[in-house]
């Protein structure tokens, strides 16, 4: 990570957080890490530390689709789980962030859209639509759907 100012990564932190916070059903809350973590339901979609790190996670083969793609990296403390991390350094940086939490926020409710209860609640979001918009790759869309890895 390079050297940037605290104040500039709180502040391109803060406009993620904006930005997830209005997501349809989002919880945030206090992160034990100088942070705020992003929740739908019992599920957490991601945290953000003040100091410029987001860390999100995926299952496995979607975590390794995205690193290979470079559009994250391996987490910085458990390389060899589903959680991976992106440090914010610049405006590109948050775009990019937002990109990876919708990502995991539509991953989760394609999931829970597979329920009675959640089918009703998110309803109003077209994952698949959505997809489209963040012009996922291929392997990308094909580890997203492939559960249980």
């Amino acid at each position: 990570m390079a050297d940037i100012d605290q104040r500039e990564a709180a502040r391109l932190v803060d406009r993620i957080i904006e930005e997830v916070a209005a997501w349809p059903h989002v919880n945030t809350e206090e992160h034990r890490f100088e942070g705020r973590e992003f929740t739908l339901g019992p599920r957490e979609v991601g945290h953000v530390h003040r100091w410029g790190i987001v860390d999100v996670p995926f299952i496995e083969r979607l975590r390794e689709a995205l690193v290979d793609e470079g559009k994250t990296g391996e987490h910085h403390v458990v390389p060899e789980s589903g959680w991976t991390t992106h440090y914010v350094e610049n405006e590109d940086d948050v775009e990019r962030c937002v990109w990876l939490f919708r990502l995991s926020y539509l991953y989760h409710v394609d999931t829970l859209k597979k329920t009675p209860a959640g089918a009703e609640r998110f309803e109003e979001i077209d994952v698949a639509e959505e997809l489209e918009e963040l012009g996922a790759s291929d392997e990308v869309r094909e580890a997203f759907e492939r559960r249980g890895s």
